[in-house]
């Protein structure tokens, strides 16, 4: 029974060389070229899917990266009439469009380029006609190159055990693009979420029933912070001090003049010993000239209070316990984001992950929402009134 023909998902950012990689390894096949073949194993009939049928022709092959400009040795040129392009060695590539999944029921193939599918107008379709014809020669294979948004195809590949995946990014290929351009995009996009699809090739989605989204997320951002009133840095501790426990949420808010909550920073450790998530909670505090340290004590009781004063007995600490669970606790402080009474004064990229990822069930995976936590606390101590958080003791006193 012949197994599935294995698959090799590129993802990257824009410029980051998939298209250059796709013809190459087009090429490669055609000539017989390890590492991408097995020496003297050529490739004779492959299909080439884009978006468009344009698509195909002006990017994937006559491109400045495309199969016609890298067909060393092995010359191919395109006839537009029978919709192919043909090298000297007779082996032919077909022109197939997202648009006409249909087109695909018949034709067979050895091998298939599939570019940019995360734009396919219809994506399933296109790829299941496909893969019932990938049916000929000793090992059919496929490759995949494009920029990943979260459309139901591309996270099913992303997370198929069988799928061979890797990542380009565009500062990865900065020799060959225009001067200052990584730079230029970099400055404005940085870690946006447009930045982390479109530069570093990363899957941004967000989850179905989670609390937060990435466009909430973006409308939160802040290209500058007012004075502030008051500055806190919260902590969620581990539930215990073992390597492999949960990582300890530390992030720092301050409030503003007009009762706005704003996230100034991300300091989350993976500590092995307790002193280890209390030195970076200090620290942390005496770089932002907090006021106070926010502490949940469900998991250590008045140990956490004691292992921060450890690490400077000068530091006010406010020792606090939930009542209510996680999501119960995070949904007010979700809606202030709403509201736009929370602002991020940076990019966080692992806290906002955590944040869309956040669902009545916790994390994905069954992770520890530690960031999550640690940022509840924070705008909880800011904006009382507001989350509808009972009123804790504080057992420091």
């Amino acid at each position: 029974m012949r197994m599935q023909p294995p698959i090799w998902l590129v993802s990257g950012g824009r410029g980051a060389g998939k298209t250059r990689l796709g013809a190459e390894w087009v090429n490669g096949l055609v000539r017989g070229l390890p590492p991408f073949t097995a020496a003297g194993q050529r490739y004779g009939v492959i299909a080439l899917v884009g978006e468009t049928l344009g698509d195909v022709r002006e990017v994937m092959i006559d491109g400045p990266a495309g199969i016609a400009r890298t067909a060393r040795g092995n010359r191919a040129r395109y006839e537009p009439s029978r919709r192919r392009i043909v090298w000297d060695n007779g082996a032919v590539g077909h022109v197939f469009s997202s648009e006409d999944p249909e087109s695909l029921r018949g034709p067979q193939f050895e091998a298939a380029w599939c570019d940019e599918l995360a734009k396919w107008t219809n994506a399933d379709e296109t790829f299941d006609m496909l893969q019932f014809g990938l049916r000929l020669g000793i090992q059919p294979r496929q490759m995949i190159t494009t920029t990943p948004r979260p459309v139901r195809l591309v996270r099913k590949l992303m997370t198929d055990p069988l799928v061979t995946r890797s990542k380009l990014t565009t500062s990865g290929n900065a020799s060959n693009l225009a001067p200052g351009f990584v730079a230029a995009v970099r400055d404005r996009y940085g870690a946006t979420k447009l930045g982390r699809q479109e530069l570093d090739g990363e899957l941004v989605e967000d989850r179905e029933d989670g609390l937060w989204t990435r466009d909430l997320i973006e409308r939160a951002f802040a290209a500058e912070v007012p004075e502030l009133r008051r500055i806190v840095v919260a902590v969620d501790p581990p539930a215990s001090a073992r390597r492999s426990s949960d990582a300890c949420g530390i992030v720092a808010a301050g409030l503003d003049g007009e009762g706005r909550a704003f996230v100034l920073a991300d300091a989350t450790v993976k500590a092995a010993r307790p002193q280890d998530w209390a030195g970076a909670a200090v620290a942390l505090f005496h770089r932002l000239e907090a006021d106070t340290i926010v502490a949940e004590v469900n998991q250590g009781g008045d140990m956490v209070s004691a292992v921060i004063r450890a690490a400077d007995p000068l530091v006010p600490v406010k020792a606090v316990r939930a009542m209510r669970g996680k999501w119960i606790r995070a949904e007010p402080v979700a809606m202030l984001y709403e509201q736009e009474k929370v602002r991020h004064a940076g990019r966080f990229p692992a806290l906002e992950d955590e944040m869309c990822d956040f669902g009545p069930d916790g994390l994905s995976g069954g992770r520890s929402p530690d960031r999550v936590d640690a940022l509840v606390w924070a705008v909880t101590e800011l904006l009382p009134g507001r989350t509808g958080e009972p009123r804790v003791r504080n057992l420091s006193e």
